[in-house]
């Protein structure tokens, strides 16, 4: 079966523009949600799916120099996006990945990518109901579920959030929630904003390494340690998942 990961990447942002080229220990957020997923044993591509808008060029550009597969669709009808993108690379399997999240965890994604795969589930997420940090969200959905979730949407907050057709209608869908071992979901770690910004750069300048991927335990060991960070961008809106 192929695996393929879509990144949904655009310069866009409303509250923090051209975000996803922002520094992060030297290199940009985009370069980091990227170079996270690449341990995983279970992913077979990565996408970055960007739009047709002419000022996300500049993705095309970084993907070009960069190596990595891409496609241009719909800016606003993000669902139309990933099934063109899924259709294009031959997906069996799609990991819905946003470029606002520099913390995810390849483990936490092939866990769910096995569980779907050996139990044959149409949808395999985390976040329904949530207990794990808001920015390590996994979704994990099959083609089919993709198509009929492309097909059969209508309003334009399913377009957009691309999976919620299949949490509004979950009993036409088989699908599974991972839970984590404590309720986490009171974390923040995703950018939207320039405090979420701050934050990730204290994570990062202290605990990024060339050579290895952090893990999700060495930031709750960090934070443990310095919960002062945690004010940094704890007056954030959270999403609405999330509150």
């Amino acid at each position: 079966m192929n695996v393929v990961a879509i990144i949904q990447a655009r310069t866009g942002s409303t509250r923090l523009p051209n975000k996803i080229f922002l520094k992060l220990a030297n290199a940009s957020l985009l370069f980091h949600v990227v170079n996270r997923l690449r341990p995983s044993k279970e992913i077979d591509k990565i996408v970055i799916a960007t739009t047709t808008s002419l000022k996300d060029n500049s993705v095309e550009e970084w993907c070009l120099n960069n190596s990595l597969d891409y496609f241009r669709g719909s800016e606003n009808n993000v669902l139309d996006r990933y099934y063109h993108t899924a259709k294009k690379f031959n997906a069996d399997i799609i990991i819905r990945v946003t470029a606002d999240d520099p913390f995810k965890d390849y483990r936490l994604i092939d866990q769910a990518v096995k569980i779907i795969k050996d139990k044959n589930y149409d949808f395999v997420c985390n976040n329904n109901p949530v207990s794990f940090p808001e920015g390590l969200d996994v979704e994990v959905l099959s083609m089919d579920a993709l198509s009929k979730s492309f097909f059969n949407s209508t309003s334009n907050f399913e377009k957009e959030h691309v999976t919620q057709y299949i949490h509004r209608n979950k009993n036409i869908f088989k699908t599974f929630n991972i839970k984590n071992d404590k309720d986490m979901s009171h974390n923040r770690w995703t950018i939207d904003t320039k405090d979420d910004y701050l934050f990730t750069k204290e994570i990062y300048n202290r605990l990024f390494n060339v050579n290895t991927i952090f893990l999700t335990e060495d930031i709750y060991q960090l934070l443990d340690k310095n919960p002062q960070l945690l004010q940094i961008n704890n007056k954030v809106k959270k999403s609405d998942l999330y509150k």
